[in-house]
């Protein structure tokens, strides 16, 4: 994936703000952040949307919600709460075509759209 800024962010290619790395997933400050903490998790292994996770990678799911339970910790911001955010294609906004989390806490975020 030559032409994906995730998949360059991943190897290094691109520099970040890097807040944790392992073999699987990389986690790093979003340059433009919408709340005091916004960290972007995102596998090594390049995954357009949350809809080409199969049974052979379904662990980096788990992976990414463990990393971002871990930099709430790190980051004080588990008790007053956090909120994590899977976009999945266009219409749920989207926009970088690498299966990404974001985290976001530090301010209260206010309530989500109501499901009805």
């Amino acid at each position: 994936m030559n032409e994906c800024i995730f998949c360059k962010i991943a190897t290094g290619e691109i520099p970040c703000d890097k807040l944790y790395e392992d073999d699987d997933v990389v986690a790093f400050s979003d340059i433009n952040p919408a709340a005091p903490v916004h960290i972007l998790i995102i596998p090594k292994k390049h995954l357009p949307t949350l809809n080409d996770i199969d049974d052979k990678n379904a662990h980096l799911i788990a992976k990414m919600h463990l990393v971002a339970k871990e930099l709430a910790h790190a980051k004080k911001i588990s008790a007053g709460g956090y909120r994590i955010i899977i976009n999945c294609n266009s219409d749920a906004g989207q926009e970088v075509f690498h299966l990404h989390l974001h985290l976001l806490g530090g301010k209260p975020l206010g309530p989500m759209i109501a499901c009805r």
